[in-house]
């Protein structure tokens, strides 16, 4: 979860006014060749994204390149920590905002989840690596391996409103991401990775497939009303991989 910093100020960016179902082609990345790094099948449709060179993430602050996991078990659902009632255009420079906060002030690599999805349902890259492969991220202490991490750009509280669009966006990008073989509604078992979570490091944890942050940590994180909603997005990331109604 990353609280704001800064107060926005007017767009800077049109791509942010497009419709999440009406972003360009040309704004979207190209399928990633075979050759390309780890090979990664897909039991669902990709979802439209909009890539990092168009909502212009500052490259020259990744401090290194991008390594990667294995096929995606688990994913992630965050908040970042924003008010709810931003502008849509203005997302392109909350991204980048959300970039520096990462690497300068939490001193990571680069922006921690691998997805941002704003409250119009738009899909953005986040973590650099290419999004048709397995991104080691940094957005669930200990459990980064086999999963992937989504965050919803706002706060979404209990009683807040949670848009139908975040729900469709997050399970679109679950439905694709997530290893053929892995079902929406199921569970999964991580073996935790250090110390900085619930579970101590070599410890084994059981999680819902699509799993809020606070399942792993001492967090609000999802805000409540939209971890009240995981069992929707488990439900449409289900119909999208054709498992079920």
């Amino acid at each position: 979860m990353w609280y704001p910093r800064l107060v926005l100020g007017a767009a800077l960016l049109p791509l942010a006014l497009l419709a999440a179902r009406d972003v360009p082609a040309h704004l979207l990345d190209p399928p990633v060749p075979e050759t390309a790094g780890p090979a990664t099948a897909y039991t669902a449709p990709r979802p439209a994204v909009v890539s990092r060179k168009a909502w212009r993430a500052d490259e020259s602050l990744v401090r290194e390149e991008a390594s990667y996991t294995g096929p995606v078990s688990a994913v992630f659902v965050h908040h970042t920590g924003h008010p709810n009632g931003y502008d849509c255009s203005d997302v392109p420079q909350m991204l980048r905002a959300l970039e520096m906060d990462h690497i300068e002030g939490q001193g990571w690599d680069d922006i921690g989840y691998n997805f941002v999805v704003d409250r119009c349902g738009t899909i953005y890259e986040g973590r650099g690596g290419g999004i048709g492969r397995p991104v080691y991220g940094a957005h669930t202490k200990g459990f980064n391996r086999n999963s992937v991490g989504v965050a919803a750009l706002g706060t979404f509280g209990a009683g807040e409103a949670v848009p139908r669009a975040v729900i469709d966006a997050v399970a679109e990008v679950a439905a694709w991401k997530l290893r053929p073989g892995a079902n929406p509604r199921g569970r999964v078992r991580l073996v935790s990775t250090n110390d900085e979570s619930r579970y101590d490091e070599g410890e084994a944890a059981t999680f819902d497939v699509i799993a809020g942050h606070r399942d792993s940590h001492q967090t609000d994180c999802p805000g409540q009303a939209l971890y009240d909603r995981l069992p929707e997005i488990r439900a449409e990331a289900t119909r999208l991989r054709d498992l079920g109604p």
